[in-house]
C-alpha cells in the first residue's frame, strides 16, 4: 500500500469547533504602525466592541457584533486601544474596548459575556471566530502594558500585534497559552471527570496547561497521571480550538489508558469515573436518566467525546 501523508477527512475536525469559523485575513506580513488609522479611514470598516468581560451585539433578525464606525461612535470606542484584526472580504475589521456605560445601552444593543455569546450561538460563526481573536488580543494588551524587562509602560505597534518598550527597546508579542485536553479511553470505556465549578451533571475530558520544554504527548501523559494517577500510552492528536479565556489554544487528543485503576486528585477534580459508549451517547444527546451530560456541542471536549463514540468498529 502506498504511503499517504494526508490520509485524513476532507474537512479537518478543527473546522467544526466553536470559535473556529474565523475568515479574517490577518495580513500578518503587511501590518504597519498606521494600519489602524488606515482602516478607520475606510468607509467599509467594521468594529467589534468589548468591555467588562462582555461583547456588544446588535439585535434584530440577524444579530451582529460588527458595528459600522458610525454605529460605534456613540458607544465610545477607545482610539488609543483600538486594534486591527484584518480584512473580511473587502472590509477592514477592528476591535476596541468601549468606554460606554453598558447599563445605559439602547434597546437595540445588548452586552453579553463571552461564554454566553459562544454557548448560545448569538452571532454568526465567522463573527464568533473574530470575537475570539479580538478578545484574546485585547486581554493580552490589558495584561502586558508594562515591559517585563524594565517595567516601563510599553507602546502598541503593528496594529496591536506588538508592544515596544520606549526605554529598553524590548519587543513584546502576543502570547497564546497551549492547553492539552484529552479524551482518555480504555477499550470500550472512557474516563470523564468534573470540577467543582462545572454545571450540574456535566462531565468532561481532562485538561491542563502544557509546560515549557514539553511535547503535547508528554503533557497529556503528565496531566492525566497528576489528576488521576492513571498511566497513559499512545496519544493521538485530533483537533484544536482557539479559547479566549483569556488567550489559550486547546489541543485536543485521544489518550490510551494503560490501567483500569485510577485515583482522583480531589484538589483538582470533584468526581470522575469510567463511562461506557452507550452511556456517553445519552449524555451527548441529553437523554441520560441521571441528568448527566457532556459540554456544549461547540466545545472541543464534546468533539473529542463524540469522535470516540462514533469510532466504534
Amino acid at each position: 500500500m502506498p504511503f499517504r501523508l494526508f490520509d485524513a477527512p476532507d474537512m479537518e475536525p478543527s473546522h467544526f469547533v466553536g470559535f473556529a469559523g474565523n475568515r479574517i485575513n490577518r495580513h500578518s506580513e503587511k501590518r504597519s504602525d498606521d494600519v489602524v488609522a488606515t482602516a478607520l479611514a475606510n468607509g467599509k470598516a467594521r468594529i467589534l466592541l468589548t468591555g467588562q468581560g462582555q461583547v456588544l451585539v446588535m439585535g434584530g433578525n440577524m444579530a451582529s457584533a460588527l458595528f459600522s464606525l458610525q454605529e460605534a461612535e456613540p458607544l465610545l470606542p477607545l482610539p488609543e486601544r483600538t486594534i486591527y484584526l484584518g480584512m473580511l472580504d473587502d472590509a477592514p475589521i477592528l476591535a476596541s474596548p468601549s468606554d460606554f456605560d453598558f447599563a445605559g445601552l439602547p434597546d437595540t444593543i445588548k452586552a453579553f459575556d463571552y461564554r454566553s455569546v459562544y454557548t448560545q450561538g448569538l452571532i454568526p460563526p465567522e463573527q464568533l471566530g473574530a470575537m475570539a481573536q479580538a478578545v484574546s488580543l485585547l486581554t493580552w494588551h490589558e495584561n502586558h502594558r508594562y515591559c517585563g524587562r524594565c517595567g516601563t509602560e510599553t507602546l502598541m505597534r503593528d496594529g496591536g500585534y506588538r508592544r515596544t518598550c520606549p526605554n529598553c527597546e524590548a519587543q513584546h508579542f502576543p502570547r497564546t497559552d497551549p492547553v492539552a485536553i484529552m479524551m482518555v479511553v480504555r477499550g470500550e470505556k472512557c474516563l470523564l471527570a468534573r470540577g467543582a465549578h462545572f454545571g450540574p451533571g456535566m462531565y468532561s475530558c481532562l485538561a491542563g496547561f502544557i509546560e515549557p520544554g514539553e511535547t503535547i504527548e508528554n503533557a497529556v501523559r503528565r496531566e492525566t497521571f497528576e489528576e488521576t494517577n492513571l498511566p497513559v500510552g499512545r496519544v493521538l492528536y485530533h483537533a484544536s480550538q482557539p479559547w479566549p479565556f483569556p488567550y489559550s489554544l486547546m489541543i485536543g487528543c485521544h489518550a490510551e489508558a494503560l490501567s483500569d485503576e485510577f485515583t482522583l486528585d480531589k484538589a483538582e477534580l470533584e468526581d470522575g469515573r469510567w463511562f461506557s459508549r452507550d452511556e456517553v451517547v445519552t449524555m451527548l444527546d441529553r437523554t441520560h436518566p441521571g441528568g448527566l451530560m457532556t459540554p456544549p456541542p461547540g466545545a472541543i471536549a464534546a468533539h473529542l467525546i463524540r469522535s470516540w463514540v462514533e469510532s466504534r468498529g
